[in-house]
């Protein structure tokens, strides 16, 4: 944990609870305080365990944010993520031995459970747990609503059409549109590659043949192009990971879009943001910006997690006991 504690004194004034009321877009059945008297130490308990798998796994960090994405676009920010079963979510092809923090947000339930049996959804327990990842990497802290219920089904059809690392701007725009977040949202929240790691599956097409004609994807600077080519040659292990940000792996900061700056981005989704037509007059702005200011940075990705764990589809829910599994 020592380049987050390193870190982490740099966003003091980003930790601004009163946030939330500033972003829009806020679901009006949450609420602050709603765990107050049933589980008064929920917060405590969350961080405690995120701060231990941090310890024991620092890209575990990264890991649970993407877990949190990877729920909320996809009926909502229900938990549905977390559920086992042939329809599971988890055997997407966007998510299958990829996502992963499974096992931590277990753990972290049964703590909860041990407090509070039968109160906190594990909704609200993914949601508390992605902010607290973010805050322990040097990240901004808010104050998170709460209230969540989980859903009781799956939706593996629609976690195979999340957004894809190997999709144009404009469809990667559209996916956000279509759950209500905007441009801004999409650069922001892509702010959060900042820590990570990627596999080579998602990104070794830039680098041999993205045009078709055996040239590597041009916008990619040629000193990580080398490298990656190393990391990830013809035929290699496709599984393995490279970070998506070399400069500051395990800390949550603004580098990732001074890379784009750099054509350095790791993704091809990432360096679009930057160097693709539509992003002149759509992201391109955003990512100058957030590479000159880490808090603004900060501040617009605080607003956009708001508006991401405010998604909803409407549907009756409950709080489960076992986050894998629906109540009996």
């Amino acid at each position: 944990m020592k380049t987050q504690t390193k870190v982490m004194g740099g966003h003091v004034l980003l930790t601004v609870f009163t946030l939330c009321m500033l972003c829009s877009g806020v679901r009006t059945q949450l609420s602050f305080d709603i765990y107050a008297k049933s589980c008064p130490n929920l917060v405590q308990i969350v961080r405690r365990q995120v701060i231990i798998a941090l310890k024991a796994e620092i890209r575990m960090a990264a890991s649970l944010i993407r877990l949190h994405f990877h729920d909320c676009f996809v009926n909502g920010c229900d938990a549905s993520v977390l559920l086992d079963g042939a329809d599971s979510e988890k055997l997407a092809i966007p998510n299958i031995n990829s996502v992963r923090g499974f096992e931590v947000i277990d753990t972290i339930k049964d703590a909860v459970e041990n407090a509070c049996p039968g109160v906190v959804s594990c909704a609200d327990i993914l949601t508390l747990a992605a902010r607290d990842s973010v805050f322990l990497s040097g990240g901004p802290q808010w104050r998170v609503a709460l209230g969540r219920k989980d859903g009781l089904v799956a939706n593996q059809n629609s976690a195979n059409n999340l957004p894809s690392p190997f999709e144009p701007l404009d469809a990667i725009i559209a996916k956000f549109v279509a759950v209500n977040l905007n441009i801004t949202d999409v650069v922001a929240l892509s702010g959060a590659h900042t820590f990570g790691q990627a596999k080579c599956a998602v990104f070794s097409n830039r680098l041999f043949n993205f045009t078709g004609a055996g040239t590597p994807d041009a916008t990619l600077e040629t000193s990580l192009l080398s490298n990656l080519q190393t990391v990830c040659p013809l035929g290699g292990n496709s599984n393995t990971t490279a970070p998506l940000d070399k400069n500051s792996t395990n800390a949550f900061d603004n580098n990732y879009f001074k890379n784009l700056l750099e054509g350095k981005g790791l993704l091809s989704s990432d360096q679009i943001l930057f160097s693709s037509d539509l992003a002149v007059n759509t992201t391109k702005r955003l990512v100058e910006a957030y590479s000159r200011s880490q808090n603004l940075f900060f501040w617009d990705f605080t607003c956009s997690m708001i508006r991401m764990g405010n998604i909803t589809n409407g549907a009756s829910g409950e709080v489960r006991k076992n986050c894998r599994v629906i109540n009996n």
